[in-house]
């Protein structure tokens, strides 16, 4: 897709008001991050000015017109620039001007994406209030990728030290998830997840399936999820020929991942894998969108707007994020092979 040696990566801002500018900023200005790959922002060069002086950075803010016209040299943050937010939004405030620029950012990173003129995006937190108040409809970042991209189907990949976790269920009430699961559902999410897990790197991929009840259910006695979905769904799946076991304890489940013996995870309700990930390393875990025809990695933290604008928040988590943006820019083409047209 491009001469340079480097992968491009662009960089959403996210809601202004938060502390996605900030952490975006330090994450490009950071010399190791450039020696990773390229970073481009994308959102509102007045913004990202705040931030950098916010930050105390010494870098200059080039503001482009179109990626080409980035300049990737070092002391310079290339950004984007959409002219939606100016730098008098108040911090911390839920605003339809934020709103429309987290949304203007994420459609303009996208399309770049598309038409190959960046290997992947990045994405910083959005405000949902926020949002809505510029009169978009959907529930985030993930529902908005998919309708830009036109993807059938999409899931949420957590990435910590190198294992990778899914989730049957995504954002719903625990009492909502318990009722959502069943067999279908569980051998569905047992065959995207291993198709991830190839896209991504592992060409004979291993799965691990987490139990819902404390000790797997102990044969009914807590619970019969195992007896009723899990098992069943796990041993149809291994029937297709999918290296899949499970349910396997879920106070174990991910250690046992983490040592080794899974490439990945399959948790059943947010909590479930959101604890555990982050746990182990908060700052490290990231979040990958799969089932869409572009790579985007995110964070997995919110605006923070309690801190924004005070140059505190810390880059970690981003740099995270953009650290796997370059190592995952590899599968750029079997990611459009599996969930795109490879137009």
């Amino acid at each position: 897709m491009s001469s340079r040696r480097l992968p491009v990566l662009a960089v959403t801002l996210g809601d202004p008001a938060g502390i996605g500018p900030e952490i975006t900023a330090r994450t490009l200005a950071d010399p190791q991050t450039a020696d990773l790959g390229h970073g481009i922002a994308v959102g509102d060069a007045a913004v990202l000015r705040r931030a950098v002086q916010v930050c105390g950075l010494d870098v200059e803010v080039n503001a482009v017109g179109s990626v080409a016209e980035a300049r990737f040299t070092p002391g310079t943050v290339d950004v984007l620039d959409l002219g939606i937010a100016g730098d008098d939004l108040e911090w911390g405030e839920v605003s339809a001007v934020a709103g429309r620029s987290a949304v203007a950012a994420i459609e303009a990173a996208t399309r770049a994406a598309l038409a190959r003129e960046v290997d992947g995006i990045v994405t910083s937190p959005i405000n949902k209030e926020a949002v809505w108040a510029a009169g978009a409809q959907h529930l985030g970042h993930t529902e908005m990728l998919g309708e830009l991209t036109g993807a059938a189907h999409f899931d949420t990949m957590f990435v910590v030290r190198g294992l990778k976790i899914f989730f049957t269920t995504r954002h719903v009430s625990l009492r909502k998830a318990l009722d959502q699961i069943d067999e279908e559902r569980v051998a569905a999410s047992i065959r995207h997840a291993t198709t991830a897990l190839r896209v991504f790197g592992h060409d004979e991929p291993r799965l691990g399936v987490a139990a819902i009840n404390p000790h797997g259910g102990e044969n009914g006695h807590f619970g019969d999820e195992e007896i009723t979905a899990l098992r069943p769904a796990v041993e149809r799946t291994a029937a297709e020929g999918l290296d899949v076991t499970g349910p396997v304890p879920a106070d174990s489940v991910f250690h046992q991942g983490l040592q080794g013996r899974f490439d990945g995870v399959l948790s059943h309700f947010h909590d479930q894998g959101h604890i555990p990930a982050k746990t182990v390393d908060f700052d490290g875990t990231v979040s990958v969108t799969v089932g869409l025809p572009i790579l985007r990695t995110s964070v997995d933290h919110g605006t923070a707007f309690d801190i924004a604008g005070t140059g505190k928040a810390s880059p970690g988590t981003m740099a995270a994020a953009f650290r796997s943006g370059v190592h995952f820019s590899a599968f750029t083409d079997r990611i459009r092979a599996a969930y795109g047209t490879g137009a």
